[in-house]
């Protein structure tokens, strides 16, 4: 689960006709490009040799942008931004394609979200074609296989994707990864390839799962003590640049070896449990997300009671795809610099 895009309100930059010639070796165009993985994507490609340019899309420049990068403004949730996606891959010669506009934690702008991510995917992936894209990389999420008590200790990546399709949050995400496959079909001779990261976690990530372990006192099930799996964010970054570099079709999960009950979670992150009797857990959840108290609305809590860990091995074996990170060493890496901000706040607070 991975930080928050930033496609927010819809500015649009024009072309540069003959502004610069166009560089030699792939282009590689990023939508979603100042959310955390985009942005730190954009710093990997602009070191690669093998990259001819950058076009990074987005509301706002990414931090990352060099001198490789040209950035376009443009909001995906906007019915005229297919035309001008097109115009955009089409003027910049783009051979790749990386769609990164996905919220990484929910939020109640339901119709905006929806218009973003499951319609501006269309639009994306439309363009992407009447461009001339061979190549699509999406970012997809593990969360999606859903939380059930029959779920097996590891889920492949041939499992349905059984999240509550109730819950927007993970409705458009499944929708984009539909969307995939019927531009794959639709491409004949594409590559394209679908990475579904585990819970995305480090020093500097922020996220609905991050927020949550950052409470003093963090609400659980009680009776339940579910297993959980992460990725470092250097790993998952990692995996897109893996994806830019080779031609690998098909659909990955991206996680670190090593799963946690969330009771160790909690332990290791130094923050203290709250147990809460099920039965009433989605109505408090539901009071707490209508006053914005809680991080996530009732359709997350069965993943505080059931398992949903995905395996891993597929990745390894076709993409040649291997985590630096146990999903305990992203743990802590991740608790090292809560404290470090803990303190701060404690001394700027005192």
């Amino acid at each position: 689960m991975a930080s928050d895009s930033t496609l927010t309100k819809p500015r649009t930059r024009p072309l540069r006709p003959g502004a610069a010639p166009r560089a030699p070796g792939a282009v590689v165009a990023l939508t979603g490009a100042s959310s955390f993985l985009g942005a730190n994507l954009i710093g990997l490609l602009e070191e690669d040799d093998a990259i001819g340019r950058v076009v990074a899309i987005d509301a706002k420049a990414p931090s990352t942008a060099g001198k490789k990068t040209r950035v376009y403004e443009v909001d995906l949730a906007e019915p005229g931004s297919e035309a001008r996606l097109a115009e955009i891959f089409a003027a910049e010669g783009a051979t790749t394609l990386v769609h990164l506009a996905f919220l990484g934690s929910p939020t109640p702008a339901t119709a905006w979200v929806h218009e973003l991510e499951s319609v501006g995917t269309m639009h994306a992936l439309v363009a992407a074609r009447q461009a001339g894209i061979r190549k699509l990389i999406l970012r997809s999420q593990t969360i999606l296989y859903g939380a059930h008590p029959t779920n097996p200790n590891f889920l492949t990546e041939a499992h349905p994707l059984r999240a509550s399709r109730d819950e927007p949050f993970f409705a458009d995400k499944i929708e984009a990864e539909a969307e995939a496959a019927r531009f794959a079909e639709r491409t004949p001779g594409a590559t394209v390839t679908i990475l579904r990261t585990a819970t995305v976690m480090g020093p500097t990530v922020k996220s609905f799962v991050t927020k949550y372990l950052s409470r003093r006192v963090v609400p659980t099930m009680m009776g339940f003590d579910p297993l959980l799996q992460f990725v470092h964010e250097v790993d998952a970054i990692a995996a897109f640049k893996l994806a830019v570099d080779r031609d690998i079709p098909g659909t990955f999960n991206i996680v670190g070896d090593g799963v946690l009950p969330l009771s160790t979670v909690i332990k290791l992150a130094g923050r203290i449990a709250l147990p809460i009797p099920h039965p009433i857990a989605e109505t408090l959840t539901q009071l707490g997300w209508m006053a914005q108290l809680v991080e996530a609305p009732p359709s997350f809590v069965p993943y505080l009671r059931f398992l949903c860990v995905a395996d891993g091995a597929r990745a390894r074996d076709v993409m040649g795809f291997r985590p630096a990170y146990t999903s305990r060493e992203a743990l802590l890496d991740f608790v090292s610099a809560q404290r470090l901000r803990d303190v701060k706040l404690l001394v700027e607070s005192g």
